[in-house]
């Protein structure tokens, strides 16, 4: 059938890092759209799509976070199998009923998320993960009918509704990015906060957060199943995906 055909929606405003660490996790054929800078697909012709963190909110008033909920809508509605990571999370969350808000605080550094163990996207994964975080919003509400599977004090930190899985945490980061990002958050934390977080970048957390990469073949054998029963439509009864 070949290869997987994913859209990758970088949502970054600095793409670069973005798209190294999307394309380094992700073993599919990878169409990239920047979206702050106004790129979007013309169609719905691949097997699912991916939606990137970004240090953008999704109430937002702009144009590219418009034409962005308004595409993956529509994905979504035709069937698409889609993965949202932070910024996608919540911009997924968004799109299909859930509420995002502000936390009033950060969450950010290597942390321990659970997990209930049911859900596919998770297979293999430790109920009890370290996983890296950075974000300022959180979703507050899941949309209607989707299954929280992973959280932590901080709130939801997983959903699925459908062919839609949203993780807020950060799986796709090495460690030149955590300490990037960490780095670059100056002017909304204080040095103190920012030292200590640089400190837990180390090997150690580094490897332990590595076992939630598998988030990622696992999603894509989802898309392949769907795929598959997809083709099988064309030629005989209509199945719905499990």
């Amino acid at each position: 059938m070949g290869e997987i055909q994913l859209a990758l929606l970088n949502a970054a405003h600095e793409a670069t890092d973005t798209r190294r660490n999307f394309r380094r996790e992700l073993d599919a054929e990878l169409t990239e759209f920047h979206c702050p800078s106004g790129e979007f697909p013309d169609d719905f012709r691949y097997d699912g799509f991916v939606v990137t963190g970004s240090r953008a909110s999704v109430y937002w008033d702009r144009e590219w976070i418009g034409r962005l909920k308004s595409w993956t809508g529509d994905a979504i509605r035709a069937g698409l199998p889609a993965l949202g990571v932070c910024y996608g999370h919540q911009l997924l969350a968004d799109v299909m009923g859930g509420r995002v808000k502000a936390m009033g605080e950060y969450e950010i550094g290597y942390r321990t998320v659970e997990q209930d163990g049911e859900n596919r996207l998770l297979e293999g994964i430790d109920e009890t993960m370290t996983v890296f975080t950075t974000h300022s919003d959180h979703v507050c509400e899941k949309p209607p009918g989707a299954t929280v599977f992973a959280k932590n004090r901080y709130g939801i930190h997983g959903f699925r509704k459908d062919r839609v899985f949203a993780v807020q945490f950060h799986p796709e980061y090495d460690m030149k990015t955590a300490e990037s990002v960490t780095a670059g958050k100056s002017d909304q934390l204080s040095e103190q906060r920012i030292d200590a977080v640089l400190e837990g970048i180390h090997a150690g957390n580094y490897d332990a957060a590595c076992e939630a990469k598998r988030l990622f073949d696992n999603f894509l054998a989802y898309v392949e199943e769907v795929r598959a029963k997809r083709l099988a439509a064309d030629c005989g009864p209509n199945e719905e995906s499990r």
